[in-house]
């Protein structure tokens, strides 16, 4: 569809228009220039007269046991799950701990929860503090929260662990994780 050019009435009455009308903004530059559009490079061209640039290769994004690529679990419980409807057998808070005692409680509780047969227990790390900037000496923070996904990922949870995911607001938020354990041979 093409536009049709304005008359020479139209173009009169704009400029009558625009003359009586008042700025917004009186301080601001009366028109800003517009960037000046690149030229479009025909495939030839790229390919014959110009070296093509070296970039990096894409990352491939990063697959976490808490974000995996793909759901292992049955989709219909997993839906639930993410809206919170299915309901934590089992929960282990492991707010103030350090990393060495958390780590043990962590694997006791997934290894006695998956030989009592049960499957969805809910782990609570807490979200952790931001370092800001006055206070740098904290380094950090929320190490329980990143480590607990990669801990679930490696022997001996690994072979316990089906699903992990970020818990729904109802259970604790970003601060906890839905774990999603395999039934007991």
């Amino acid at each position: 569809m093409s536009r049709r050019k304005l008359t020479a009435e139209e173009i009169d009455l704009w400029h009558q228009v625009v003359a009586k009308a008042e700025r917004l903004h009186p301080k601001a530059e009366s028109s800003r220039p517009l960037p000046k559009p690149k030229p479009k490079p025909t495939k030839t061209t790229v390919a014959r007269s110009t070296p093509r640039a070296e970039r990096p290769a894409p990352k491939p994004p990063e697959s976490t046991p808490c974000q995996p690529a793909s759901v292992s679990m049955d989709r219909k419980a997993f839906g639930r799950l993410k809206r919170g409807k299915l309901v934590p057998e089992a929960r282990i808070d492991l707010h103030g701990m350090t990393l060495d005692r958390a780590h043990p409680a962590l694997t006791r509780f997934i290894l006695s929860s998956q030989a009592s047969g049960r499957r969805l227990v809910l782990v609570i790390t807490g979200k952790g503090r931001t370092s800001s900037d006055h206070e740098p000496f904290l380094g950090n923070r929320g190490i329980l929260r990143r480590n607990v996904p990669i801990w679930l990922g490696m022997p001996p949870l690994a072979q316990a662990v089906l699903q992990v995911t970020p818990a729904h607001i109802s259970h604790g938020g970003d601060g906890a994780f839905y774990v999603y354990l395999r039934r007991a041979r």
